[in-house]
């Protein structure tokens, strides 16, 4: 086998994120968007840690699991999901066996005691990142997801059913308006245009809406046409806000250089449980409201009784976890590095009418050396790419005997439960929390307790 090689095979099994493993004599080889049981033509891209990888061209036999026909228009092309084409008990089964397989590949024993469904399967997201672009090269302005395996490539989407309707008829109306305007996108390599992205929150539980257009500054808007043309959007909710974000970054993310108000305000409210939450453009909030609550019931179970305890919310965001387990603890601290989420969280604390709940605007890593008291409990929920390894030392030097880790990436997970385990922590109880239907990925809480602690 050599690159280039172009070969047909049944794929044995898929591993996260969404790679199907398939063996060819006695070679592995890893592709990409393969499903277990589909039998496919690839073409061998290369090889890897005596592993190669290949690249999906065609799907010859289905799996016998999927669905003779995905309900979203846009899949296979469009890069956002993975799993339309298969019911979602089985996408519930498969993340069960990728994550199962991750913990006995780290070597691991603990068991996964459930898996929660979210609530909602359709039009469960509260925020959209879309990308201004074209769908091929020279072709008309779109605005929409990343193509499959494409990293220029933007697919145009009518459809997209992980969002709300109201997301989508935002989206044809501001992309009509701009081809209209005759306005450029921003090139990611050439670092020239204007347009660049689309972000778009809405509250589940008010249906209140917040546009954010991210722009460069090579050219300009005329703010009250463009409020003219999406306040004329034929909606089920109501914005209350739209914001002009300039960014000139060089690195194809969402951050603001500037961010102007150009109708309404630059904040909606949430609400989890009985709490209420202001959410501004740039704080993280929990992108499936409806499957927050379940996540959130799950943490609030594994810390148990928290009376008269010190809490440390590691990673807090704008503080929803800090105020879920402030009513019955007698103070919780947390840490986060985004200052405008911390603005948030305290915002958010006294609007709940919580005096118990302490924010710090800082690094992790820093923080902790200022925190001399120590807690009865931690909870942490990192970002992504896990824990600062050197924080992860500050944490377990607090030689407390509990803790809760809520990860939303299972391989980051098993790099940081192998250094807990090191010194001397082991998972007692674990369970899934599906935030994200037809895409690859899966909330994982586990609680980590000291063996001294819980053994003679």
């Amino acid at each position: 086998m050599k690159r280039g090689d172009i070969l047909t095979g049944r794929v044995y099994r898929t591993e996260f994120p969404n790679k199907g493993i398939i063996y060819i004599d006695d070679d592995l080889v890893i592709v990409k968007n393969a499903l277990e049981g589909q039998t496919i033509r690839f073409s061998v891209s290369k090889k890897k840690k005596g592993r190669f990888e290949g690249r999906l061209l065609e799907v010859l036999e289905p799996s016998p699991r999927e669905l003779d026909q995905p309900e979203c228009i846009h899949f296979g092309r469009c890069g956002g999901c993975a799993y339309q084409n298969i019911s979602y008990e089985h996408q519930l089964q498969l993340k069960r066996k990728q994550v199962e397989s991750l913990i006995r590949q780290a070597g691991f024993g603990f068991a996964i005691e459930a898996v929660y469904g979210s609530p909602l399967i359709e039009g469960y997201r509260n925020k959209m990142e879309f990308t201004f672009g074209d769908e091929e090269k020279g072709g008309p302005l779109t605005l929409g997801m990343h193509k499959r395996n494409s990293f220029y490539d933007i697919v145009e989407l009518s459809d997209c059913r992980i969002v709300d309707p109201d997301f989508n008829n935002l989206l044809q109306r501001i992309l009509a308006y701009f081809r209209q305007e005759g306005k450029t996108f921003y090139h990611r390599m050439r670092h020239e245009g204007f347009l660049r992205h689309l972000v778009l929150r809405r509250s589940v539980k008010t249906g209140d809406i917040l546009v954010n257009l991210v722009t460069s500054s090579q050219d300009t808007l005329d703010g009250e046409a463009f409020v003219d043309a999406v306040i004329g959007t034929d909606l089920s909710g109501r914005i209350v806000g739209i914001l002009h974000t300039i960014n000139d970054s060089l690195a194809d993310v969402v951050r603001s250089d500037e961010t102007r108000i150009l109708y309404g305000q630059d904040y909606l409210y949430e609400y989890l449980f009985d709490l209420k939450f202001r959410i501004s453009p740039f704080s993280f909030f929990q992108t499936n409201t409806a499957s927050a609550e379940v996540l959130y019931s799950r943490v609030r179970e594994y810390v148990g009784d928290t009376k008269d305890t010190l809490i440390y919310d590691l990673y807090s965001g704008t503080g929803t976890i800090a105020q879920i387990l402030a009513p019955v603890a007698r103070k919780v601290v947390g840490v986060e590095i985004v200052e405008e989420a911390v603005e948030a969280a305290r915002t958010n604390a006294a609007d709940n009418g919580l005096t118990n709940c302490e924010f710090i605007a800082g690094d992790v890593l820093k923080v902790l050396d200022d925190l001399t008291e120590k807690p009865d409990i931690l909870v942490l929920d990192p970002p992504r790419d896990g824990i600062n390894p050197k924080a992860l030392k500050k944490i377990i030097n607090y030689g407390i005997d509990q803790m809760v880790y809520v990860s939303c990436k299972p391989t980051s997970l098993m790099r940081d439960l192998a250094l807990f385990k090191e010194a001397g922590y082991e998972v007692s109880r674990c369970c899934l929390v599906d935030q994200f239907p037809a895409t690859v990925h899966i909330e994982a809480v586990c609680l980590l307790q000291r063996m001294s602690s819980i053994r003679p």
